[in-house]
């Protein structure tokens, strides 16, 4: 039988995952790869893999779906890597250019504009050439990832879109679940759970093992994994995340 394909997101929230997975052996009984999110969400789209830790936004594309696993990557507060990034006082933003490597994060800055904000803003991709630290005057950039950590400062105005939902609908938010686009067996699912846990359950190991790494590092990123992101996949997540759904699918 082939290995199962796993494709994880390439971030700084995901080091617990990867190093449950790894230090656990889980990387033995299946294939993983890390990828931008967007990437994720194509390799489960076609494919390409049999799980990933896709932007939640992308469930409606796929034929079929199985939200897996007892954790996310959710927020109760600001997560501090979801960013409306300006240097314009908001009143004054008429266009947002939307990061590329998310889905989740572009829908939600439109279910806040449209719902939260009600305001009209001219929407603006972007791709992998986007200079992120070059808008003008009257423009604001949806900005994702470690990157918020490098960039934030260069920037006068800014706005945490995780706190603003939940400014707007007493919810946290999910950004990120683990989800399969097939049936996974049960003994499967359940190992995996418990390989993941162990990352969770050792942040200063995880901290340890990638905190002089990348671009958030050590005490800035145990504050990061503990108190920014909240990787419990509950009630309370599962309602937002169900909200979340229902507005995005009125955009």
């Amino acid at each position: 039988m082939d290995k199962i394909r796993i494709s994880a997101v390439k971030y700084a929230n995901t080091y617990p995952f990867i190093y449950g997975l790894s230090e656990s052996g889980f990387e033995k009984k299946a294939v993983i790869e890390t990828d931008h999110p967007a990437d994720c969400a194509e390799k489960l789209i076609n494919d390409k893999a049999d799980i990933g830790l896709i932007p939640v936004a992308v469930l409606p594309l796929l034929k079929e779906y199985h939200l897996l696993s007892d954790y996310c990557i959710g927020a109760v507060r600001n997560v501090r890597t979801v960013m409306l990034l300006s240097n314009t006082p908001f009143d004054d933003i008429t266009s947002i250019y939307l990061d590329y490597r998310s889905r989740t994060s572009v829908n939600l800055v439109k279910v806040l504009a449209k719902n939260f904000w009600k305001k009209e803003f001219r929407w603006i991709d972007t791709s992998e050439e986007f200079n992120f630290t070059g808008i003008s005057v009257g423009e604001a950039v949806v900005l994702i990832g470690d990157q918020c950590f490098e960039f934030e400062n260069n920037y006068t105005d800014r706005i945490d879109l995780a706190g603003a939902w939940i400014e707007f609908t007493g919810l946290p938010f999910v950004f990120a679940a683990w989800t399969a686009n097939k049936i996974i067996s049960e003994e499967f699912v359940r190992e995996f759970n418990e390989a993941l846990a162990v990352g969770i359950r050792n942040i200063d190991a995880v901290v340890e093992k990638f905190g002089n790494t990348g671009t958030i590092r050590g005490s800035e990123l145990k504050e990061y994994l503990t108190i920014n992101i909240d990787y419990e996949f509950n009630e309370q997540k599962k309602k937002g995340l169900a909200l979340f759904l229902d507005y995005a699918s009125k955009l």
